[in-house]
């Protein structure tokens, strides 16, 4: 059985969103039907419509689903018909990353999020008369009235954090979690260390909040937008840097003494990459979530990086195991400690295209869409 939905769907790289009418399947075992309530946009989705992200198109993205279980298939137990879930990545379940609790290190991820269009059997999700249409990425593909998820990638909402607007849900689901859980999974500072954020989008945002939940010593922001530099001073940040008209590497050396302990790239910028690692402080740490097309390179001084004992890490998703980590961000924000409402500017879902426009522009952070 099926059941027709709207969706937004895209056409082919460089196409505009456009609300359609398609057919979704419903669930077969270890799937979740989702009615969905809200959805974030990321910039992965607009790397899908660009064409710069390995999605098979005409297809639907979307990856940052909240909403309500509206029927479950065969053999799923974590949730039902009527329960509040958010949407996350999807994992295989099998190979030593997921047993191990560390699904983001999956051996099928790149296939389960983004290559695939369909099930991990090849088995398509969505439908329409006359023409392909390619589904689930991330497992969900939830810019639509109704996604189907996998199991794992669908985390109830229970406790305090169930009465929160969904709009405050969705954006957990990737870029809150991406920040956040690259500061407190990863990076983990100590009290009284130094860490520096680069780009305040967000996922970099998202790592501020994240930041002024510990004793740092130092949280600094760097950015090239006054407006994001002064709301990331209102989210925690202790110092912020404009770097359109300042030497970064050799402002940060000034503020923290000699360079930060800890830092983040988040603006996914070749030559911003270049300048964290540079204003790393001896035997310093970076985490790396920013990510530009597929193929793009930076250059790195090779001696700085060995005879200072750097370090460089990517990230993937915060390195979140999202049954865990999810309703722990929830709480947080249903508390009032992880302030997401700062981020957040909702749309109707068919103002998709606006909602990227402004998002593009710098004057949306987090634009969420609401069925």
């Amino acid at each position: 059985m099926s059941r027709s939905i709207r969706a937004l769907t895209i056409a082919g790289p460089g196409a505009d969103f456009e609300l359609s009418d398609v057919v979704l399947d419903d669930p077969v075992a270890g799937e979740v039907l989702v009615r969905v309530e809200a959805v974030g946009m990321c910039h992965a989705d607009l790397a899908v419509r660009a064409g710069d992200f390995p999605f098979p198109l005409p297809g639907v993205a979307g990856h940052e689903g909240a909403g309500r279980v509206e029927a479950v298939g065969a053999g799923v137990t974590s949730v039902r018909p009527g329960d509040r879930v958010m949407l996350t990545f999807d994992s295989c379940g099998h190979c030593a990353g997921c047993v191990s609790g560390t699904p983001t290190q999956c051996r099928d991820f790149v296939a389960h999020n983004f290559t695939n269009g369909a099930r991990p059997d090849g088995s398509p999700t969505l439908r329409r008369p006359g023409a392909p249409i390619h589904g689930s990425f991330f497992g969900q593909s939830s810019f639509a009235t109704f996604a189907l998820a996998g199991e794992r990638n669908a985390v109830p909402v229970t406790g305090a954090a169930a009465e929160l607007a969904p709009e405050l849900l969705a954006p957990l689901g990737c870029g809150v979690q991406t920040g956040a859980g690259a500061v407190l999974n990863v990076l983990r500072p100590r009290a009284g260390d130094s860490l520096v954020v680069f780009g305040a989008g967000a996922v970099g945002l998202a790592a501020v909040m994240a930041g002024a939940l510990l004793p740092l010593r130092q949280l600094i922001v760097v950015d090239v937008q006054d407006p994001r530099l002064e709301l990331a001073g209102r989210l925690g940040a202790t110092d912020v840097v404009n770097g359109r008209d300042t030497d970064v590497v050799a402002a940060l050396r000034d503020l923290t003494g000699g360079g930060p302990q800890y830092a983040l790239e988040s603006s996914g910028v070749p030559a911003v990459l270049q300048q964290a690692v540079r204003s790393l402080a001896i035997g310093g740490l970076l985490g790396v979530v920013g990510v530009p097309p597929f193929g793009v390179t930076a250059a790195l001084d090779v001696a700085d990086l060995v005879n200072d004992s750097k370090r460089i890490v990517g990230i993937v998703e915060g390195a979140s195991n999202p049954p865990v980590f999810l309703p722990r961000l929830a709480e947080l924000v249903a508390s009032g400690a992880l302030p997401v409402a700062a981020l957040v500017t909702t749309f109707p879902l068919a103002d998709a295209e606006r909602a990227a426009e402004a998002m593009q522009a710098g004057a949306a952070i987090k634009p969420v869409l609401l069925p």
